[in-house]
C-alpha cells in the first residue's frame, strides 16, 4: 500500500543490466518503491497508464517513436508524472528537446548513487524549476539557442536540419554520423524527430517538405 511519503517510480532502458542497477541503487532508499520496468517507449507508455507512477527514469535512445514523442505520449496519459531523462549524451539540443517536451530533468548517466536519489525525491515534488546533471559547457549552450528555433513539434533544431541537408545529399545514417561525428541511433534520433515536425511519413517526404517550408534549399533537393 502506497504511504503518503511513498515515490512510486518506473524505470525504463532497453539495456538490462543498467536497469537491473538502477532498480538496485533505488531499492536502497525506503521512501521508493519500483512499481514498473520496462525497455521501449511504447512500454513506457503502458507502465505509466497501468501503474500510475509518481517518476519516471526514462533512457533517450530506446526502440519506439523518439525520446521527445515517448515523453509527450506518457504526459498526455499522466500529466502528474515527473520524468528524469537518463543518458550518455551530453547535448544542448537534446537537453532542449526533452525540456521542451515535458521532462523534469535530464542526468548523465555518470552521475552518483546519491545525486539520482536526490534528484528522484526533488522531482517528486512538482515546480517550476528543472534539474540538470550535464557538463558546464552543455549549460553555457543552453543560453545560444539556434536562430529559428521554436516549440515542441514546430520549428527543427540546427541538428536536425544538419542531418536532413546530408540526407538531402544522399548520405546513408552512417555516412550521416562520421560526418557529423555522432553516433548512427543519433542521427536515426534527429530524423524521427523531424519527420515528427514535418509530419512527414518517410526520408524522402521529409527532404521534400523541408524544402518547400525553405528549411533546406532546393538544391539539396534528391533527385527522385
Amino acid at each position: 500500500m502506497k504511504t503518503p511519503d511513498t515515490i512510486r517510480v518506473a524505470v525504463v532502458d532497453d539495456h538490462n543490466l543498467f536497469r537491473e542497477g538502477l532498480k538496485e541503487v533505488l531499492g536502497t532508499d525506503p521512501t521508493i518503491r519500483i512499481v514498473g520496468e520496462g525497455g521501449s517507449g511504447p512500454e513506457a507508455v503502458e507502465l505509466v497508464v497501468a501503474h500510475q507512477p509518481d517518476v519516471l527514469l526514462l533512457d533517450v535512445e530506446m526502440p519506439g517513436a523518439g525520446v521527445t514523442e515517448t515523453i509527450r505520449q506518457v504526459l498526455h496519459q499522466r500529466r502528474e508524472v515527473q520524468i528524469i531523462v537518463l543518458t550518455m549524451h551530453d547535448d544542448a539540443e537534446l537537453v532542449r528537446e526533452v525540456l521542451e517536451a515535458g521532462a523534469s530533468a535530464y542526468m548523465l548517466k555518470t552521475i552518483l548513487r546519491d545525486e539520482l536519489l536526490a534528484a528522484v525525491r526533488s522531482v517528486r515534488r512538482p515546480s517550476a524549476n528543472v534539474l540538470l546533471a550535464v557538463s558546464r559547457g552543455t549549460v553555457e549552450q543552453l543560453d545560444r539557442r539556434p536562430p529559428g528555433s521554436g516549440g515542441p513539434g514546430t520549428a527543427l533544431t540546427q541538428r536536425e536540419r544538419e542531418v536532413l541537408v546530408l540526407a538531402a545529399s544522399a548520405l546513408s545514417n552512417q555516412q550521416i554520423a562520421s560526418r557529423l561525428r555522432i553516433t548512427e541511433a543519433t542521427v536515426k534520433r534527429h530524423l524521427t524527430n523531424a519527420y515528427a515536425k514535418l509530419n512527414a511519413v518517410s526520408r524522402v517526404d521529409a527532404i521534400r517538405k523541408a524544402v518547400a517550408r525553405r528549411i533546406i534549399s532546393d538544391g539539396q533537393r534528391l533527385s527522385r
